[in-house]
């Protein structure tokens, strides 16, 4: 099955849904606009071929439109939900582009036991950042390093369940899924590195792969890859536990698996076996909020026999936040390493420090403001004729408005 058609199957089932004259159908939409004034950093942006770490980097412009995100949930009955996510952004090739679409069930329980699916393309539950609408923070407009990677190269593109255990002290909720689609995941982790972004990779986006890999591949830029792709007609997987508790606790902890043939391509395009453990905390007191997440992981292409390339990799950070009223202060810092047994013009190591102050005096208005400083050392910025080591500040002043 084609990504397209997977994709579409959620909402062919949704309107058989729709058109059936029992269910009494609940529809609702939100979303935003963003408007930024950015003082951008100075390494030119891996969105546009660079090596930079940060979303605007040399040569972007001080205003920018940040995007607009909508997100449509059609409630069909307590049990059945269908959710799409689309974004307009002219940094796009086309300029509105699905992120999500999907389905769930979750039959309604007076039990201790629920259980829930879903079914269609959509975020794995990973991120301890990511949960407003469109994927986008709760704390800061750029996400850790880590759940910007989730962006970029993750979407489950199958089915997922899980199962709750609901008892007094708190929830235990077992989660598992199958995936395609996702064979090339790890390609842009290995040869960017880590970054440090708000603009997930839209479901039928290309990503842009850095110049200077390609230059290390002797072929012209500018190059880009598709991420949600399939190679080998094998199904990926993730499986992990979540325990949160009466006294706002909340643990975490995922394996995952593309489960990808290295060596299985479409022509220049490669599948990567990607794999990798996430473990995450959060705990609330009071007005403060802290969160903190670790992964460590490895990604494997053999584009020839007899060559394997293999790129160990890992992050953690750390995150407090802080909110009263009309106001949500926030400070993160990163760690980040990659290491590559074949080439060592692809290792990194480098860290990062975010502070961000969000206002939002009305429902339909947030205000925030956002510091990010990151210091990444990497040899393969020499093919551009740079020093390994690189730091760079970007600010932001976001205005978004919500529907």
């Amino acid at each position: 099955m084609r990504l397209e058609r997977a994709i579409a199957a959620p909402f062919a089932f949704a309107a058989l849904f729709s058109a059936a004259p029992a269910c009494a159908v609940d529809f609702q939409f939100d979303g935003f606009a963003d408007f930024r004034l950015v003082a951008p950093g100075g390494e030119r942006s891996w969105l546009n071929g660079g090596l930079g770490k940060l979303r605007y980097g040399g040569g972007d412009s001080n205003a920018q439109f940040a995007g607009a995100v909508g997100q449509a949930t059609v409630l069909f009955t307590p049990e059945l939900i269908a959710v799409g996510v689309a974004r307009a952004d002219p940094s796009q090739s086309t300029f509105a582009m699905p992120m999500e679409a999907y389905l769930r069930y979750r039959p309604v329980s007076v039990t201790p036991w629920r259980w829930s699916v879903k079914a269609g393309a959509f975020f794995p539950p990973f991120s301890l950042e990511n949960s407003e609408v469109g994927w986008t923070s709760y704390w800061t407009l750029t996400p850790s390093a880590i759940n910007s990677w989730f962006g970029d190269e993750l979407r489950t593109i199958g089915g997922e369940g899980t199962l709750e255990w609901r008892l007094s002290e708190g929830t235990l909720a077992l989660t598992a899924a199958l995936f395609g689609w996702n064979d090339p995941a790890g390609v842009i982790v290995a040869d960017r590195g880590w970054a440090l972004d708000d603009r997930p990779t839209a479901l039928f986006e290309n990503v842009r792969e850095p110049d200077a890999t390609l230059t290390l591949l002797h072929e012209p830029p500018p190059g880009h890859t598709p991420i949600f792709d399939e190679f080998d007609d094998r199904a990926g997987w993730y499986a992990g536990a979540t325990w949160s508790d009466a006294d706002n606790w909340k643990l975490q902890a995922f394996r995952y698996d593309n489960d990808a043939n290295a060596s299985a391509h479409d022509g220049n395009y490669f599948a990567w076996h990607t794999d990798f453990w996430d473990v995450g905390i959060s705990k609330t007191y009071d007005e403060f909020t802290v969160l903190a997440q670790g992964l460590a992981g490895t990604t494997i292409i053999t584009p020839f026999p007899r060559f394997t390339s293999v790129t160990d990799f890992d992050a953690v950070y750390a995150l407090v936040g802080w909110e009263r009223d009309e106001w949500r202060l926030a400070v993160r810092g990163d760690l980040f390493r990659t290491h590559n047994d074949a080439n060592s013009l692809l290792g990194e190591n480098g860290h990062a420090v975010t502070f961000a102050a969000t206002w939002m005096p009305k429902d339909w208005l947030r205000l925030t403001g956002e510091v990010l400083y990151i210091d990444s050392s990497r040899d393969e910025r020499e093919l551009e004729g740079l020093a390994p080591n690189q730091a760079d500040t970007q600010a932001q002043l976001s205005l978004r408005l919500y529907l």
